[in-house]
């Protein structure tokens, strides 16, 4: 017994480690996948979506608070990828982990669930996780960038608010989906198979023209959204918004489609607006199916039970009587009463 329980309390820290690497190294790739695409307002760049954001609020409710020390170590490394250490390191820092913590705590303490099958925990993660939590690195970070004096602070406005937003939309668009991976178990068994692979050609063709037609076509990315929560729930809306939201990036990083001859605010002001309609949209729709779903399953297996339960008094075969307690335990009488 002492050689089981020492080598689990060696097994444990080596856990926590890995994790934590895992966690570091998650957050920098994501940290440096959305980097390749950037935006510029009041003179400053920022990204439409910043996929790490997504990746901590996911690494705590999935590992739990101890996952800190990998976000903090993750937001470190893609600080400091733009160059020597600054000043402005450690509030960025801090900030970038401080938001996903306060995201995990709101939504521990409301009982939050990660397979989103309630319509109140695609809710929180929208007000709380999103909105609610990534004030505190937006503010963190703008504001550093003004007392370092490497940002106006008549710009605080506008970069503070594309900041936010960027953040947001991370966690928006990529915490749903790393919560639905995780979920998976295999071996899969998909019911509908055809019906999927008709989505994914019909996603294939329908955004491409949707983000690049110069013509404003990108309504026609909601139906495809509707059919997906309708049919697949999360699994299949969630990977249809990020993969719309990822083109539609692409094409207002590079000025084309409907994006096409617009002011870098008014670029950013309906690029913003795409894809946080389209993430509510597809969060929400499928929080709403998956509850009734799940009520009207709960509904059903009551209503067998009922119906199991009137068969058996129908039957006039009534449960045993329970032994009497003057009889000194021999079991029940076989007397009339």
């Amino acid at each position: 017994m002492a050689a089981v329980v020492g080598t689990r309390e060696l097994s444990r820290p080596a856990v926590v480690a890995l994790q934590t690497l895992t966690v570091a190294a998650c957050y920098y790739a994501a940290g440096r996948l959305g980097l390749l695409r950037r935006l510029v307002v009041e003179g400053a760049v920022f990204t439409p979506i910043w996929p790490p954001t997504g990746v901590a609020v996911a690494a705590l409710l999935i590992f739990g608070l101890r996952a800190w020390l990998g976000i903090a170590i993750g937001a470190l490394l893609v600080v400091m990828s733009f160059g020597p250490p600054q000043p402005t390191v450690i509030g960025l820092v801090a900030g970038n982990t401080a938001a996903p913590v306060c995201a995990y705590l709101m939504l521990r303490g409301l009982g939050f669930r990660i397979d989103l099958s309630r319509l109140r925990d695609g809710l929180a993660v929208v007000f709380l996780g999103a909105l609610g939590s990534m004030l505190i690195s937006a503010s963190a970070g703008v504001g550093m960038l003004v007392l370092t004096g490497k940002l106006a602070a008549d710009s605080f406005g506008p970069v503070w608010l594309a900041w936010w937003v960027g953040d947001a939309m991370g966690v928006l668009l990529v915490t749903p989906v790393i919560l639905m991976l995780y979920g998976v178990r295999l071996p899969l068994r998909p019911r509908r198979w055809k019906e999927g692979v008709a989505l994914v050609l019909a996603a294939c063709v329908i955004v491409p023209v949707a983000t690049n037609s110069p013509i404003s076509l990108l309504f026609l990315v909601y139906p495809l959204l509707i059919w997906a929560a309708l049919r697949f729930q999360h699994g299949g809306s969630v990977l249809c918004a990020l993969f719309a939201s990822v083109l539609a990036t692409v094409a207002a990083t590079d000025g084309v489609g409907p994006f096409k001859d617009m002011s870098d605010t008014a670029l950013m002001i309906k690029l913003q607006a795409f894809n946080g309609s389209m993430a509510l949209t597809a969060l929400l729709l499928a929080a709403v199916i998956t509850e009734q779903r799940n009520t009207r399953r709960s509904v059903e297996r009551a209503c067998q039970d009922l119906v199991q339960v009137l068969e058996h008094l129908t039957a006039g075969n009534s449960p045993p009587l329970p032994p009497r307690l003057d009889d000194g335990g021999r079991g029940p009488r076989n007397e009339a009463p």
